[in-house]
């Protein structure tokens, strides 16, 4: 069954709390090349590739919103345009938030209705989240014996 396309908004006040800051270089060309492998260096949502690489490694959080804590999940391995949709508010400072949108629609099977619904409603929590600062769970590195930088402001 193929995956559903998402967006993924990281609070502002978490932005650049991301696991490639925080490991050292080669850490994290080993996760994401790991992960590249697993993927047979293909999209994990659309199967697709890019056209000047063929894929980019992106982290999956999960949100606790009652005690603030951003935990990482997994990597998935997407192509560019799929990456692009997860950092939507990104293409949109990048005037690409409509080719996104577009995406979107289409790896979904979404009307432009649905899918600007969709949009809104990831906004509208976005800004919520963004009200709070975020402690950062990153037992999933612990757990594959990776040292990360412990004292990372947020």
């Amino acid at each position: 069954m193929k995956k559903q396309l998402t967006i993924e908004l990281v609070p502002k006040t978490a932005w650049f709390s991301n696991v490639r800051s925080m490991v050292s270089r080669n850490d994290w060309d080993v996760l994401r090349k790991e992960a590249y492998r697993k993927a047979e260096y293909k999209c994990e949502i659309c199967g697709g590739v890019g056209k000047h690489h063929p894929v980019e490694c992106h982290e999956i959080w999960q949100y606790d919103d009652v005690n603030h804590i951003q935990k990482l999940m997994s990597l998935i391995v997407l192509c560019p345009a799929c990456h692009e949709v997860k950092h939507i508010g990104l293409a949109n400072t990048r005037n690409r938030g409509g080719i996104a949108g577009e995406h979107l629609s289409e790896v979904n099977g979404w009307s432009k209705q649905k899918t600007n619904k969709y949009i809104h409603k990831q906004f509208t929590t976005w800004k919520k989240r963004s009200d709070f600062e975020w402690e950062i769970d990153l037992t999933w590195l612990e757990e594959r014996g990776i040292e990360y930088k412990k004292d990372r402001e947020i």
